[in-house]
């Protein structure tokens, strides 16, 4: 009830993000008594799921619960003090992201190699400590059917279940019916690789600076998309959210390499040459779905040409990145024909709503 209240109130800062909106203020008593806190001036998060279009795999229910798992293995991350099921309440890291530091600059080779450790320290946490797996869930080590399952979520949860909402938006930007399979037919099949646990979300949002001596430490925090299977995956989403420039890419992915190696991990290393190619390829395919649903959905209810521009901006984008692993031949639409293909849809949605 007392948590209850602290989050329908009006204090404190609210930030929103795909998934979830977070209220961070302060705990104030009883509650922080009641949570065991040290004051009621201990800040938190209340954190509240977002009813939003279902585009990534989300394995396990409960953020706590990898939280759990997680912790004293990766460094400092936030601890969930209460789960209410809906909704969760956790402790709050006082620090900055470096969405906010850097926003797309360059990081550093010192920021990039404790980003690397933190992935060599992720990997060595315990299975047994994690939460039970799906029924359906690869076998240990059989990376390829874990990107197979990767696929299959993409086709049967993101793309088909969207085909009627969103299948005229496809078709006029360039989409093809068959994404998917068109990637997995030309893929090469995988090495085996033991398996881990993966976040799949390290991005610049979702890393904080904490303040201490020498600059400070990151922390990751956002563990809900948690999965566990080829570490590769974890190392391309992470490469192309960050949205390193070509020298940091390069960088990122040796110093990655070398702290798995020495943290006894050096078979989760193996083929990568050719895989990690792969799951980056991966990651622009199937990235079509969601960029392209997203940037519709951003449109206000009477978009002007600049909110236009801007969501064709973010669909050109998307399109361009997906074209290699996609193996589009035909000429892409440039930002003028996906601005007026965003207006024909938004105005068909909002008729038919």
């Amino acid at each position: 009830m007392f948590a209850e209240a602290r989050r329908s109130g009006r204090d404190g800062l609210v930030v929103s993000g795909h998934h979830n909106t977070n209220r961070i203020t302060h705990l104030r008593q009883p509650l922080a008594f009641l949570l065991g806190a040290e004051s009621g001036k201990v800040l938190a998060k209340f954190r509240t799921p977002l009813p939003t279009v279902e585009v990534v795999p989300r394995i396990w229910r409960r953020e706590s619960e990898v939280l759990r798992a997680v912790t004293g293995h990766v460094g400092e991350v936030p601890r969930c003090l209460a789960d209410f099921d809906t909704w969760s309440l956790h402790g709050y890291l006082d620090g900055r992201a470096l969405a906010d530091e850097n926003p797309a600059g360059r990081l550093g080779d010192a920021r990039l190699l404790e980003l690397a450790e933190f992935f060599a320290r992720l990997a060595g946490v315990p299975a047994d400590e994690l939460p039970p797996l799906p029924a359906d869930w690869p076998d240990e080590g059989d990376s390829q059917g874990f990107l197979v399952w990767l696929a299959g979520f993409a086709e049967r949860q993101v793309h088909q279940p969207n085909r009627s909402r969103f299948g005229l938006l496809f078709n006029a930007v360039g989409v093809p019916v068959d994404a998917v399979d068109r990637f997995m037919t030309a893929a090469p099949r995988l090495t085996d690789r033991p398996f881990c646990l993966l976040h799949t979300d390290v991005h610049r949002a979702n890393v904080v600076v904490v303040s201490g001596p020498g600059g400070g430490h990151l922390s990751v925090i956002d563990w809900e998309l948690a999965l566990y299977g080829d570490p590769l995956h974890d190392l391309a989403t992470h490469l192309v959210r960050m949205n390193y420039d070509k020298s940091e890419h390069d960088l990122m992915t040796r110093l990655w390499t070398e702290a798995m190696r020495r943290a006894g991990h050096e078979d989760m290393t193996d083929g990568m040459d050719v895989d990690l190619p792969v799951y980056l390829g991966f990651e622009y395919a199937q990235s079509v779905f969601p960029d392209v649903m997203r940037a519709a959905l951003s449109l206000p209810a009477h978009p002007g040409e600049q909110d236009l521009t801007e969501a064709a901006g973010q669909v050109s984008r998307a399109l361009r990145r997906a074209r290699e692993p996609l193996g589009l031949t035909a000429k892409m639409p440039d930002v003028r024909d996906v601005s007026e293909a965003l207006r024909e849809w938004h105005a068909a949605d909002r008729a038919a709503r």
